[in-house]
């Protein structure tokens, strides 16, 4: 059989800018390409995959398959239920095709390391070359660093030394995406294909408690959470990179004015496109370059909230007790007395809690699989803060819930509203619903498009229908900012 190349496509369902693709590409012509993917129903359950999120990724799958096909590259699916049976797998595939060479794009949580690692070890023993590439971040983990040669533990100074490294690239006159691959000779191995019955199996088995990592007494099982919306989130490149230019074109220049507000359309909603890999972070500031009107868009602060996706990367690489749940700062919460209390957990998880925006914010979680930006810093400073419960608690229900649910941004997030991350909120900030609301909310819009019972008002109606707040706010917010302060935040 004549000899192969392999690119295994994980969180990058992309054919553009798909540097391992691209990479395998080139001088192909004594190789054939062909693509795998992989269906793991077990470990996306332990890696906390909400049920929207996976839906979503099959979708793009199959979209990448037919633009594949455009290639002459054949995608082959595999089934293995955990990272564990995954090398044997793979490399049953590469023998049956006589692969000489494996290609793909790095990911940097710890757990999917660690299995690109058992991949590569099993591969090259067998003789069969791995390549890898950075095709996630724009500037690899480990290139941005202060004058002592270290990770930067701060968001500003990074972002700032980033900028300067990313116009510094030999490209010109900034770095680009990478090519398209080029097209392939014809090619008589046919794609494979995933049947029906594996999403129905992971949605019959998807209600997984909590791992020991978090405290069993409050062990909140998952409900499964949203549908993924096809109108809301078309799948496929050619759509993301549609609603690219749509906002890029109609939006961005009001962007920092109107994106904290959760009823106005003023964030560009591509998240579940990103986390999927359908688009990169690259794209996005080409998109910038090629379509934006203002001179000063490098600097803006849409540009500002892609270079967060990369700093949050590389702190997990820098700090890998990270990845294990370990706070940044863990001298903070070392003073930190969570309450673990179930039936306020379970109020907040259900959007019960008496505080509308916080329970909006948890509503639109639940129907729709995506919370504005706002909210979900609102919605977590109220977790932890006030009610006064783990972060981690908020972070694992977060991630089994959102389409755009990624490990390294929803981790960082989740630590900086409870002041125990890297750059995190100083320990008094303590978001008030109600000062929230007025600033960003102030005609109640986003409240009565998820809780329509409030219309008469967007605070704290009360009526038969909406719960009385669970807790005193300002003496909880008292009792919180003591033992902040005890803790030398």
């Amino acid at each position: 059989m004549q000899p192969h190349k392999l690119v295994w496509f994980r969180n990058d369902l992309r054919t553009g800018d798909n540097h391992a693709l691209y990479h395998a590409c080139q001088n192909s012509a004594e190789h054939g390409i062909i693509a795998v993917a992989a269906i793991t129903p077990t470990q996306w359950q332990m890696q906390d995959e909400a049920k929207c999120r996976v839906q979503f990724w099959l979708a793009n799958l199959e979209k990448l398959k037919q633009d594949l096909a455009a290639l002459n590259i054949p995608l082959k699916i595999i089934h293995a239920e955990t990272n564990q049976e995954l090398p044997e797998k793979l490399f049953k595939l590469a023998q049956h095709f006589n692969v000489r060479s494996l290609y793909f794009n790095c990911e940097y949580p710890e757990y999917e390391q660690r299995r690109d690692q058992q991949v590569e070890s099993l591969f090259r023993q067998q003789g069969i070359s791995c390549y890898t590439y950075d095709s996630d971040v724009v500037l690899p983990p480990g290139s941005v660093l202060n004058q002592q040669g270290l990770a930067y533990k701060v968001f500003t100074p990074f972002g700032k030394a980033w900028r300067q490294l990313y116009l510094q690239q030999p490209s010109t006159p900034l770095p680009a995406p990478a090519p398209r691959a080029k097209r392939q000779d014809d090619v008589v191995i046919k794609s494979g294909s995933y049947s029906d019955s594996c999403n129905q199996n992971y949605n019959e088995s998807y209600n997984e408690s909590y791992s020991d990592t978090v405290p069993v007494e409050v062990g909140y099982k998952n409900r499964m959470g949203a549908d993924w919306s096809c109108a809301l989130w078309p799948a496929g490149a050619d759509d993301a990179h549609r609603l690219l230019q749509q906002f890029v074109h109609e939006r961005s220049h009001n962007y920092k004015q109107l994106r904290d507000f959760p009823a106005q359309p003023g964030t560009s909603s591509l998240s579940p496109y990103l986390s999927a890999g359908v688009l990169s972070t690259r794209q996005c500031i080409a998109a910038m370059q090629a379509y934006s009107e203002d001179p000063d868009w490098f600097y803006s602060q849409w540009v500002t909230e892609l270079i967060w996706r990369d700093f949050y990367r590389h702190l997990l690489v820098a700090f890998p007790g990270m990845n294990r749940w370990q706070p940044f700062k863990p001298e903070i919460e070392a003073k930190i007395s969570w309450q673990y209390d179930e039936k306020r957990f379970r109020a907040w998880c259900d959007g019960e809690t008496g505080f509308d925006i916080v329970d909006a914010g948890m509503k639109q979680l639940h129907e729709t699989g995506w919370m504005h930006n706002r909210v979900r810093m609102i919605s977590a400073s109220f977790l932890t803060k006030l009610l006064r419960q783990d972060w981690r608690l908020g972070a694992r229900f977060f991630m089994q819930h959102l389409i755009d649910g990624d490990f390294a941004s929803n981790l960082g997030g989740w630590q900086w509203s409870a002041s125990v991350g890297a750059d995190a909120a100083p320990y008094f900030r303590i978001f008030s619903p109600m000062r929230q609301t007025d600033r960003f909310d102030p005609k109640g819009e986003y409240i009565s498009r998820w809780l329509p019972q409030s219309q008469d008002g967007p605070l704290f109606a009360q009526n038969s229908v909406r719960p009385a707040p669970v807790i005193d706010y300002s003496l909880e917010r008292n009792r919180s900012i003591d033992e902040y302060k005890n803790s030398g935040g």
